[in-house]
């Protein structure tokens, strides 16, 4: 692939949201998951604002929306288990497929960079803090 316009490569986003009560529809930004084919690269950016998540829902398992932030940030990094057979367009995909859980993806968005560690941090302050 070479490089688009502008000296950028193109990637992929997409914003980890909380929805303590999916039946409610409400949601939190949490965090991002970015991903550029270009450069092999896969990782996700969390924050949880938990003052917020708890005016969606007092009765929140906080520890528990940490704990799955987490481990969408360890499955990115691809060190151990399942992860670590996967390409990071796979580990992308696989994190990016709707599910009904508490932590759901939202849709996949698309951008130029030239730094892609830099963009997922732009994008979480932009997005989620």
């Amino acid at each position: 692939m070479t490089a688009p316009a502008g000296g950028g490569e193109v990637y992929e986003y997409a914003l980890l949201r909380v929805m303590p009560r999916i039946e409610r529809g409400e949601r939190l930004n949490a965090g991002v998951l970015l991903y550029c084919r270009a450069r092999s690269f896969v990782t996700a950016r969390t924050h949880l604002d938990e003052e917020r998540l708890r005016a969606l829902d007092p009765h929140a398992d906080t520890a528990g929306v940490r704990a799955a932030l987490r481990a969408v940030e360890e499955f990115c990094g691809g060190a151990a288990g399942a992860a670590a057979e996967q390409d990071p367009g796979r580990r992308f995909r696989w994190l990016v497929a709707p599910r009904s859980t508490v932590v759901q993806p939202g849709p996949v968005h698309t951008g130029l960079t030239a730094d892609p560690a830099a963009e997922a941090e732009r994008l979480l302050g932009l997005l989620v803090r």
